[in-house]
């Protein structure tokens, strides 16, 4: 059945070439608008009119739990239907299309248009995950059976170059246009993207043929997918080995889902900076492009280099978290980013830690309680936490010993512009002019944040001062606070030479490889196939997760983030075109819908567990090394899984459909 058949060897790489390309068209969604950008400016623009940022929060989770329930319930049944009427592109086209459109209308959002820009998130959502089901599903028609695993990997490899270079376009629109038109035309500019790179496999990639005969007297196309669906279903023994594959897939993978998810927030709570985060985002996008595509070769029989290949990767296993640790304990704190001693209460100036100003009791006296008040009431209620004042010249003092500071306020209709001062002297901006807080909006909004910083770390006072100046659309002059937090120490580091032993390593390790490589791992080598190299994976992912638990430094956090590029296009590539092999190519659109609904319940139960565990333990750190268990018991039942009689059975049944039809 599948649509490789006969095709001279020409075309057949022109319809690689094009279906690959559309995972570089995609992934710009995959990094501008899911990862980097859209949910910052969701949180502190389109939903500025929300109470809080909890709020905000709230509203873009539950945005994207209603955007993957509906594609893991229409997956199935379109994936079937596209079977039927011979409808993969068809349907391919449909999702895109909405997903484009959608992205491409974000450029409206502007300030409060947070109902906006949650229905156009969650059409773009579901236009990128639904059309992402009907791209796997041409997978088996685009590439013989022995090709999948690299034609796989090279689709993640385009998603990865692709999605990375826009992303860095994007940044530095953001930073160079004024108001919101950096985010807005950001926006845009992955539509266009998007829709460009679409058209090659619209163009060349062949729509495969129907896996039904014509329909019977009395037969509709929604009726015959559902009752193929419903058959599958009750005849899940016969495709006992690829449901297998399933279960274990939705257990690793929710694990894998969750360390993607939650890497920039998990680096914010250790301390990294924004643009630390965001570099490594984009280390990840670039270096997994060579990865994934080893990866890829794993499994080649034919492949040649395939112990080289292998050696580098258990060099880095091993390398990599040897040399991080090193790094933070031998190096400089200047150099590794490991923390520096805690700031501690000296002579009346609070060291670390959260300090209140209670509206009852502190009406800017300058009293402070590091009482903890949950951060549901400091974003719900103004009333009960906030110190609130009107007074033109009123002064709020918090001395502190430390460097930077966290301060929580609330703004509202009434509220006016507040200056702000680090012992007796004004902050200035970028462009040397006062910094100012103007607290008006037109709606009251609890729990936003701003941090502020001192030349040099010590003893200090911040103060806040009602200037009795006032926003032109505000009613009052009022001021109101309601917390301040004392940062730990600012970590310093030198990327520079962090990249530069990043690059060492990596060199280390291509002279291991290429004398040592075939002599040590050519059995090894010889012995994996796309099973065990997903397990190979595995085994990388749990060192991952528990040297996630003890990493605490900048140096580990980017060799952490190197090793997650070996390993993230690579796991999930190999497990695509798995899953593929063992799939009828004429039911593709119906068992990639399955496949489907797999991806996202594991992006949506991984990390729901992750918050679970971070919050009933009290940090992250745990919840990370939670996510071993994740990885033993999915790949224990991926051992399990007996590829050759899953593969057989799809072949056979290929075979029986072909001389039904």
């Amino acid at each position: 059945m599948a649509a490789v058949a006969g095709v001279d060897e020409r075309e057949y790489k022109r319809r690689i070439r094009a279906w690959t390309l559309y995972d570089w068209a995609n992934s710009a969604f995959a990094t501008t608008i899911l990862a980097a950008v859209l949910p910052t400016y969701y949180s502190a623009v389109a939903g500025a009119t929300l109470p809080s940022r909890a709020v905000a929060t709230s509203y873009w989770s539950l945005g994207l739990s209603v955007s993957l329930f509906i594609v893991a319930i229409l997956s199935p049944i379109l994936g079937t239907v596209s079977d039927v009427i011979r409808g993969k592109k068809r349907f391919l086209a449909i999702f895109a299309g909405i997903g484009i459109i959608a992205t491409a209308l974000l450029v409206l959002v502007d300030t409060g248009d947070w109902a906006l820009a949650s229905v156009l998130a969650v059409l773009g959502r579901i236009g990128f995950n639904g059309s992402l089901s009907f791209y796997d599903a041409l997978l088996p028609h685009v590439a013989k059976p022995e090709d999948q695993d690299w034609v796989s990997t090279r689709g993640y490899a385009m998603g990865y170059l692709g999605g990375g270079l826009l992303l860095a376009i994007n940044v530095g629109m953001i930073f160079a246009l004024p108001d919101n038109w950096g985010p807005r035309l950001s926006f845009l500019s992955v539509a266009i993207w998007w829709a460009a790179f679409s058209i090659p496999l619209f163009r060349q990639v062949p729509e495969p043929a129907s896996a039904s005969a014509k329909l019977a007297p009395g037969e509709t196309v929604i009726g015959v997918s559902i009752k193929r669906l419903r058959d599958t279903m009750k005849d899940i023994q016969h495709y006992g080995e690829l449901f297998k594959f399933l279960i274990a897939f939705l257990i690793y993978n929710d694990a894998i889902g969750t360390i993607i998810g939650v890497a920039a927030i998990y680096g914010a709570e250790l301390g990294f900076g924004t643009v630390e985060l965001i570099l490594a985002l984009l280390l990840v996008q670039f270096v997994g492009i060579p990865f994934s595509l080893i990866f890829g070769q794993l499994p080649s029989q034919e492949e040649k280099r395939r112990p080289l290949y292998l050696a580098f990767i258990i060099f880095n296993l091993i390398a990599l978290p040897i040399a991080g640790v090193a790094g933070r304990a031998v190096l400089p704190l200047s150099i590794s980013g490991a923390p520096s001693e805690p700031f501690v209460t000296v002579n009346g100036n609070f060291g670390e830690g959260i300090y209140l100003a209670n509206g009852a009791e502190t009406q800017y006296s300058g009293a402070w309680t590091n009482e903890t008040i949950p951060a549901a009431e400091l974003d719900a209620t103004a009333d009960a936490v906030y110190a609130t004042s009107d007074e033109i010249g009123a002064r709020l003092d918090f001395p502190f010993n430390g460097q930077q500071v966290e301060l929580t306020y609330s703004l509202g209709p009434d509220h006016g512009i507040w200056a702000v001062e680090i012992d007796g002297a004004a902050l200035l901006d970028e462009d040397g002019l006062p910094i100012a807080i103007d607290g008006y909006n037109s709606t009251v909004r609890h729990g936003d944040v701003v941090e502020y910083e001192a030349e040099t770390a010590g003893e200090h006072t911040l103060m806040l001062i009602n200037t009795g100046e006032k926003n032109p659309d505000s009613s009052g002059t009022v001021m109101t606070i309601g917390q301040v937090k004392v940062l730990p120490p600012i970590r310093q580091s030198s990327l520079p030479l962090i990249i530069v032993g990043l690059l060492v390593i990596q060199a280390v390790g291509a002279v291991f490889a290429y004398f040592l490589g075939r002599p040590l791992f050519t059995k090894l080598a010889e012995s994996l196939n796309t099973q065990r190299s997903i397990l190979l994976a595995l085994v990388i992912y749990s060192v991952i997760a528990i040297w996630g638990f003890f990493l605490n430094s900048t140096v580990e956090y980017w060799f952490l983030a190197w090793m997650v590029a070996i390993v993230q296009g690579g796991s999930q590539a190999l497990s695509r075109s798995l899953y593929s092999s063992m799939s009828p190519a004429a039911k593709s659109g119906e068992f990639f819908g399955l496949f489907a609904i797999m991806e996202k319940f594991s992006s949506i139960i991984g990390p729901l567990l992750f918050a679970f565990a971070a919050v009933t333990l009290g940090s992250s750190r745990p919840a990370i090394l939670s996510l071993i268990a994740f990885f033993i018991i999915g790949g224990f039942l991926l051992m399990r899984v007996n590829v050759p009689k899953g593969v057989a059975v799809a072949k056979a049944e290929d075979a029986a459909l072909l001389k039904t039809n």
